[in-house]
């Protein structure tokens, strides 16, 4: 009785393994085949459809490489069953190649430039067909935190291929401040690396700036002025409230010291021939100015010093450093006189502790209004990256960089850049400084692709921090 059991269960065992025998060489026998490839050039799209006959269709991936010139679509585990293979060739494809990898085939498809695709799989018959666009709209939008709202805007038409990152930010969860590269003006640094340090959930370039660090522009931290320009041009302001607008901004500054009044050439600038700089704590530690000028160190509303040149700054108080004419018109001023700063930016900027000043302005009450503010040619004129930041009628603010110079990306007109800006309902717009300095970084990632290839050291960066 129990020699009959153990005949039973074994012929139980070997029943199973040769079900899985049979199970397998079922499986082995339907493995998929390439049998034919179609192709269709149309105004709208090219398609390319790989069919596969009553076999099934492989799994399959897909991934894009070369800066979105080539698209490598791989099937698994895939039979070629096709000798030959038809050319496949048009404005937008430039060739089809086929590799064998120890994952399956591999087919490289090598785009002109870059296209927005999709790939899908279909039964009875079995075909996967790819479809490239030659013209086409896309945004696909997500939420990296809380009250931030990203956007990635692709488009495609006769101008070209462009691609631009919109950070929608709640200004009822996050407030947006300056920082300067390495925290003063002097010197440059990354966008990533003043992210990084204070720790912003988001940034992006501001100001235009000189190789030294310099703003070049109307620049307001915490209510001290620590950048100038000589034009009147636009401005972000924010608000004590954190409520912010675009309005034109300029700089008139005099400083008195006893009956003699002069005019200031610019806040933590290069002094130039005959000129009157201030440099304030902002800067950096000492002046580093030459020996040709004086200064007159001021605390207080009254000179506690005076020095030749590269002059400590003190924290509490500023440097007066005078050049030429300047300096003669002060040449009788003695320690413990009385000075006066008197600075004048417009009256609706007299209690706005935040300005970004840039330019030019790009929309106004909801429409394109790109302002002519003497600005050159490189920034005004052609395609290139850009960066700018809008504000919105719930009052969220908008932050933008386009992509430029680069095959997967034109850049932008202004008026491209304020229509696009228009689009995702920009009230008022301001553009940055643009070029190599357009980038955006979220949560310490680099977001675009910078038109230098790697990121510039700029002056300064506007940071999304949370309240």
């Amino acid at each position: 009785m129990e020699s009959a059991k153990r005949i039973m269960n074994r012929a139980a065992v070997l029943c199973v393994l040769l079900m899985f025998i049979i199970q397998t060489a079922a499986l082995a026998a339907a493995k998929p085949a390439l049998s034919n490839i179609r192709f269709g050039s149309g105004t709208e799209r090219d398609r390319i459809v790989f069919d596969f006959g009553s076999t099934g269709f492989p799994q399959y991936d897909v991934k894009t490489e070369q800066g979105g010139l080539r698209v490598v679509l791989t099937f698994a585990n895939l039979t070629d069953a096709m000798k030959t293979k038809p050319q496949v060739k048009s404005s937008l494809i430039r060739k089809v190649t086929f590799q064998n990898t120890d994952k399956g085939i591999a087919v490289l498809i090598d785009l002109t430039e870059p296209a927005d695709y999709d790939v899908k799989a279909l039964k009875n018959p079995a075909r996967v067909y790819i479809n490239f666009s030659k013209e086409y709209e896309k945004e696909d939008t997500r939420q990296p935190a809380p009250g931030l709202n990203l956007t990635t805007y692709r488009r495609k038409d006769g101008r070209g291929f462009l691609t631009a990152y919109l950070l929608d930010v709640d200004t009822k969860q996050y407030k947006l401040v300056p920082v300067l590269a390495n925290g003063e003006i002097r010197g440059r640094d990354t966008v990533s690396g003043m992210s990084d340090r204070v720790n912003a959930a988001a940034a992006v370039n501001a100001n235009y700036f000189a190789q030294s660090g310099e703003i070049l522009g109307t620049m307001r931290i915490n209510g001290t002025v620590v950048g100038t320009t000589y034009f009147t041009r636009s401005a972000l302001g924010i608000r004590p409230s954190g409520a912010a607008f675009v309005a034109p901004v300029y700089y008139d500054g005099k400083v008195t010291i006893g009956n003699v009044t002069q005019q200031v050439s610019g806040v933590n600038a290069e002094r130039g021939e005959n000129g009157l700089v201030i440099y304030n704590s902002y800067y950096s530690a000492t002046t580093g100015t030459n020996q040709f000028g004086k200064e007159y160190i001021v605390r207080n509303g009254r000179v506690a010093d005076i020095r030749q040149s590269n002059s400590p700054i003190p924290k509490n108080g500023y440097v007066i450093s005078v050049h030429g004419t300047s300096k003669n018109a002060f040449s009788k001023v003695r320690i413990g006189d009385t000075v006066t700063l008197t600075e004048d930016l417009g009256a609706q900027w007299a209690n706005v502790p935040i300005i970004f000043g840039a330019g030019p302005t790009l929309v106004s009450n909801g429409k394109v209004n790109v302002t002519d503010e003497s600005f050159p040619s490189d920034i005004t004129k052609g395609r290139a990256p850009r960066t700018g930041a809008a504000i919105m009628k719930n009052g969220h603010m908008l932050l933008a960089v386009v992509d430029g110079r680069q095959a997967s990306s034109i850049g932008c007109t202004l008026d491209e850049f304020a229509e696009l800006l228009v689009k995702f309902g920009a009230q008022e717009a301001i553009n940055f400084d643009g070029g190599g300095s357009s980038e955006m970084v979220l949560g310490g990632q680099i977001l675009n692709s910078p038109s230098d290839g790697t990121e510039r050291k700029v002056g300064s960066a506007l940071a999304v921090l949370k309240k």
